[in-house]
Parts: C-alpha cells; structure tokens; sequence
C-alpha cells in the first residue's frame, strides 16, 4: 500500500475549511452556522496530522488535534444550549430575525 501524500491532506483540509466558511458566511439559519464552524475546525484537524507526519518521534499534531476534538465538542453543547433559549425566546432560529438584542 502506498503512502499518502501530504499536499492530497492539505487539499482536502482546505477545501473542508472553504466550505464551513462560505456555509458560516451565507447561511442565516443558527443550526447550519454550528455546523460550518465544526466543518472548520474538522479541516483545522486534518492540517495538523498531515503536519505532524513530519516529526514522528513527537505526536504534538494529533494531540494538539485531540485537544480541538474536546474544545468542539463543547462549543456544540455550549452553542446548542444557547441557540435552544434563543428558540424558545423569540421561536425562530434564523439570525437575521433576531433583532431585539441590537437595541
């Protein structure tokens, strides 16, 4: 079996990353923009393992990638919690339609 190569990984991590950012910047619904920061941090992910190929006596990279599994998955129980109150307060979940916080 052939090895991998890196730039295939960092490919993939950037479009990964492209997509979550395009979905955070045109979505309006709070659910899909959750979910676009995930898809972010999924391609922060994989650029750290593909990086962290390169010094194999050190796991820094899928450490340091493990650590931002915990901190996602957090950040979803936190955002979900909140976007949940958000819901029951004004009953919708769009962001362009919560307003009331501006004034």
């Amino acid at each position: 079996m052939q090895p991998v190569d890196s730039h295939l990984f960092l490919i993939v991590g950037a479009a990964l990353f492209s997509i979550g950012l395009a979905v955070v910047l045109l979505k309006r619904h709070a659910i899909v923009v959750l979910m676009g920061i995930e898809l972010m941090l999924n391609a922060v992910n994989i650029n750290l393992v593909a990086f962290s190929q390169y010094d194999p006596d050190r796991l820094q990279g899928q450490m340091l990638a493990l650590f931002v599994m915990v901190v996602a998955a957090a950040e979803s129980a936190v955002a979900l919690a909140i976007v949940l109150q958000v819901y029951r307060h004004f009953r919708t979940a769009q962001l362009d339609e919560l307003n009331e916080l501006k004034q």
